[in-house]
């Protein structure tokens, strides 16, 4: 069986430069998912998440939008806008753990309330002729909560649902729950995907023999600890390229560029790589002693130099 990979949509991270500089250099990925949209009551797509969605942004691989809300209104809406861009598929986050997100009633604090997911599935699906996927959790307090919003998705062509398989309280802590996720898989008629945890090739076979009727697998944060990951596990091996701190440099280096043209003055930047040190220092044979030197970089020209050093040391 071939597998599907997938890019789990991460906020302030998998924006369409970095999407596009980690296809560029390391593949591996058969699809993005953006990060999601969100509208705070107001109907207005941000500059922001307009510029990622922009076809020219995306013309080298296949990209999906997503939307966070608890709202029927804004769920059409935000239809409508990506239809506009060519879009024709949107998947909807039940999936994100933050307190300020959860609290609100949306992402995996949704999961709780099926009559209102009903409500809007069902809008979306007789008002609109968009296809719908699902990002979710198991729950926000114990993963019984997604058992009884299944009866509910069952009734809906959804494309397919991708689980994060944790719940929403635990945030990234804690482990994966790999029987709560069976349990998943037995208890819907639609194509589940896997997320949660692939962090090695290794990691990724052990799910691969847990779940064989699993083919398509989404990663988040272990894409960015490790971009060679991918690829490693589509050609199965785990064997890095001669070359590999040689085109990670250069892959830096391109989103440095970028976002460093796209954000104004040095703080934002430095704290835009600050971000993504956190995850790609853990490839370093010294990950405490690497992300130090980043976060003790505070000018551009000490930043750089931080970066040589930490790559010139692998």
């Amino acid at each position: 069986m071939s597998v599907t990979l997938l890019s789990s949509p991460l906020q302030g991270f998998t924006d369409f430069r970095f999407r596009n500089a980690f296809h560029k250099y390391f593949g591996g990925i058969d699809t993005f998912y953006a990060p999601y949209i969100r509208l705070n009551g107001k109907m207005v797509i941000k500059n922001s998440y307009q510029k990622d969605l922009q076809p020219e942004n995306n013309t080298t691989l296949e990209v999906i939008p997503q939307v966070m809300t608890g709202d029927a209104d804004e769920f059409l809406f935000v239809i409508k806008y990506i239809q506009s861009l060519g879009y024709k598929e949107l998947n909807w986050n039940l999936g994100c753990p933050y307190p300020m997100v959860t609290k609100q009633g949306m992402g995996s604090g949704l999961i709780c309330n099926p009559e209102k997911i009903d409500h809007i599935l069902k809008r979306a699906h007789e008002e609109t002729d968009v296809v719908v996927s699902m990002k979710m959790r198991m729950g926000y307090e114990n993963a019984e909560e997604i058992l009884d919003v299944f009866p509910i998705l069952d009734k809906y062509p959804l494309r397919n649902i991708a689980i994060h398989a944790r719940i929403g309280k635990q945030l990234y802590k804690g482990g994966v729950d790999l029987d709560a996720f069976q349990k998943c898989a037995e208890s819907t008629k639609h194509t589940l995907y896997y997320n949660g945890d692939i962090t090695t090739v290794a990691k990724f076979q052990e799910m691969k023999e847990r779940f064989p009727s699993i083919d398509h697998f989404m990663m988040g944060r272990g894409l960015i600890a490790d971009p060679f990951l991918p690829s490693m596990i589509k050609n199965n091996t785990t064997k890095y390229p001669k070359d590999r701190w040689k085109i990670f440099s250069e892959f830096h280096d391109t989103i440095y560029r970028q976002y460093d043209e796209a954000l104004s003055g040095p703080t934002p930047i430095k704290m835009k790589m600050r971000g993504f040190w956190e995850y790609f220092a853990l490839s370093t044979s010294n990950p405490h002693k690497a992300f130090k030197k980043i976060k003790k970089a505070n000018n551009p020209r000490a930043y750089q130099q931080a970066v040589r050093e930490i790559l010139n040391n692998e």
